[in-house]
């Protein structure tokens, strides 16, 4: 079941995770800037993560190389418990947290091109610093299965991340997962390569791409940017490189 969250409610909160006979989740409210208390006795305060993958809604383009950002998404929903069932911001939402820090899942349904509309509304809403705004997409530089983390970037004539960027000011330094496809084949029309679907080999790559992407987020969101990070990109860089 979906649920709608209107634009004027006022309590900014998330759910976090209590279990149940038969693995079902139930929310219990917490805020948004999660505190727990710290061995000396202070709070510890933990500042909520938006991670978005990007991608166009419906069945037609599930697949697709343009929507593996939408696949990112479903994984770690999967991966972590948090049900994707509400409508806010032009997005399907799912609220919830990895270990104990808040996150909010987005799959902005605007289309690509569009992707700015829900990511500036969903950051306004739920104040989320823009260190804290995680964008999953797919990039033709990389080989196809290769991913990469950065702190920072530019559009690189991406229309969904250029569309995110024009709804925070222009603002570059927020971090991005991207997720390599690789480059259209010899005349192959750019947007055609983009709505089609993987190969059996592709897709393959991109699976275990996928699964990998899970531990980063995780790691991203607990610790930051460490070294943890650095040697993911490097063994990204290098995973088909045979020795």
């Amino acid at each position: 079941m979906l649920y709608a969250v209107s634009p004027s409610t006022t309590a900014v909160s998330f759910p976090t995770r209590r279990h149940l006979k038969g693995h079902q989740f139930v929310p219990a409210r917490i805020s948004v800037s999660a505190s727990l208390p710290a061995s000396n006795g202070s709070k510890v305060e933990y500042t909520p993560w938006l991670i978005v993958g990007l991608g166009n809604p419906g069945n037609k383009y599930h697949g697709t190389r343009h929507n593996v950002g939408f696949e990112m998404i479903d994984l770690m929903s999967k991966a972590e418990g948090i049900l994707l069932n509400t409508i806010q911001a032009k997005a399907l939402i799912g609220l919830g947290s990895i270990g104990e820090v808040p996150v909010l899942l987005a799959k902005p349904q605007t289309y690509m091109n569009y992707s700015g509309e829900s990511v500036g509304s969903l950051a306004a809403y739920y104040q989320v610093p823009l260190r804290h705004i995680l964008l999953v997409y797919d990039e033709m530089s990389l080989p196809n299965g290769v991913m990469r983390i950065q702190p920072k970037g530019g559009h690189g004539h991406h229309n969904g991340l250029r569309s995110v960027m024009g709804h925070l000011d222009g603002c570059r330094e927020f971090p991005r997962l991207c997720i390599g496809i690789g480059n259209p084949p010899g005349t192959m029309d750019m947007k055609a390569f983009l709505l089609q679907k993987f190969s059996p080999v592709e897709r393959k790559q991109v699976d275990e791409a996928l699964e990998q992407g899970i531990e980063a987020v995780r790691s991203l969101v607990l610790n930051g940017f460490n070294n943890n990070i650095t040697r993911f990109n490097l063994g990204q860089k290098y995973k088909y490189h045979k020795v």
